[in-house]
């Protein structure tokens, strides 16, 4: 549950367990658990509007039960998280001042004259000012 995904009923502040939406060529609205991320035309309900859902005359209503073993993180999950904590705390590798410049050289992006470039991560870059 998600506390930033409220219910998408008019009016109701609950917070958003489930996801609908439509499959207008089959007449099915698919009931499932919460989507990973909003999607413009799935619609986020909360527990009471998911249980109360009806669909038009004709519809089939089909509600997808969560899986109680992949409910929680998976393995998966915990691992790529460790991955990433690791990655952000591997110390940068040193910079060499007189291969940086020739790395930028003819781009318009290499140091600004008296500064020296000590470090980066993706597009940013950590600049001291070597006049002082």
């Amino acid at each position: 549950m998600s506390p930033a995904r409220r219910c998408s009923r008019t009016a109701c502040r609950r917070p958003a367990v489930a996801t609908l939406t439509y499959v207008y060529g089959d007449q099915t609205a698919v009931l499932g658990p919460l989507a990973t991320f909003a999607e413009p035309h799935a619609y986020d309900l909360c527990d009471e509007h998911s249980e109360r859902l009806s669909a038009p005359r004709g519809w089939e209503v089909m509600r997808l039960a969560p899986d109680p073993d992949t409910i929680g993180p998976s393995s998966d999950d915990l691992l790529a998280l460790a991955d990433a904590v690791r990655e952000a705390a591997r110390p940068l590798p040193p910079v060499h001042p007189e291969t940086t410049g020739a790395a930028h050289a003819g781009t318009g992006s290499g140091p600004v004259t008296g500064t020296r470039e000590l470090g980066r991560r993706g597009h940013l870059r950590v600049l001291r000012n070597t006049d002082d």
